[in-house]
């Protein structure tokens, strides 16, 4: 397994600035995100994203995924047709992004009934969000498998999609190899148990990222401070031959010193990944 850390993980500074930094820290590699201004939006050429992947190269970091967070605010399950078309062009753009990049994944965001978090969000009924979403991601399998990018669907507080047994077999509607899951092992400890869901996903899981949520708080948390199962977690990823890229999603608002969160971050992912590196 590798070892990565998002964007988003970051103080706002140049890719090149991150990437120095990640290094420095001790990352394999940085997840990148398609967002409305920066280095990466919309209007991103294949030309500007290669210079992004030699200034990666240049100072070791490897990149390998393309997150948003252009969904929230344009949803695959809106009411809306211009909307969802809106999310469908987001995604092919990431892909788009990713295959210039040399990215094997994008994470996607597949709709939502709901988002406690966004004020007056759009409320969806749960048949007729799934039914959208089955239908939008069935569509970008096809972009998805012809530039060999693979869409990993996140779970996330969209209350969509809501057991391990409903995501494996939405996923097997889709029926593409392009099309998996995106599992965040602090997103689903709320309402879950990351080892279970791990061994009930199995091969369809694409990508992981690393979070951790202490349910006193009803928060998350730096790594190891929380209540998820690391050891467990690692287990299962284990069981299931699991040999990817594990993603650290802090957030520079979980502390004063954000490049100190990098490094104790690093830290943590190292003695998680101890005996299965």
């Amino acid at each position: 397994m590798k070892k990565g850390i998002t964007i988003w993980s970051f103080p706002k500074q140049s890719l090149e600035e991150t990437f120095k930094l990640a290094k420095k820290a001790g990352y394999d590699g940085v997840e990148l995100s398609v967002e409305a201004t920066g280095e990466i939006t919309m209007e991103s050429t294949k030309e500007e994203m290669e210079e992004i992947k030699k200034q990666a190269a240049a100072n070791g970091i490897e990149l390998y995924s393309v997150a948003t967070s252009l969904h929230w605010d344009h949803s695959l399950t809106s009411a809306n047709p211009e909307t969802r078309e809106q999310a469908k062009a987001i995604v092919k753009k990431q892909i788009d992004v990713a295959s210039w990049l040399g990215c094997d994944t994008v994470l996607v965001v597949p709709g939502a009934v709901g988002v406690d978090f966004i004020p007056d969000c759009e409320l969806v009924d749960y048949d007729v969000a799934y039914e959208r979403a089955l239908e939008g991601i069935k569509e970008l399998s096809v972009y998805a498998e012809e530039k060999k990018v693979s869409i990993g669907l996140e779970n996330v507080g969209n209350k969509l999609l809501l057991s391990p047994i409903e995501l494996r077999d939405f996923i097997d509607k889709v029926g593409s190899d392009y099309v998996g899951a995106y599992f965040d092992v602090g997103n689903i400890l709320r309402t879950g148990y990351p080892d279970q869901w791990i061994r009930i996903l199995g091969k369809r899981i694409k990508k992981i990222h690393l979070k951790d949520f202490k349910k006193a708080s009803n928060s998350f948390v730096n790594l190891m401070e929380g209540n998820v199962d690391f050891p467990a977690v690692m287990e299962a990823l284990k069981s299931i031959g699991y040999d990817s890229w594990l993603t650290s999603e802090m957030g520079p608002l979980y502390a004063y010193y954000p490049d100190m969160l990098l490094y104790t971050t690093s830290l943590a992912m190292d003695k998680i990944m101890e005996n299965y590196r």
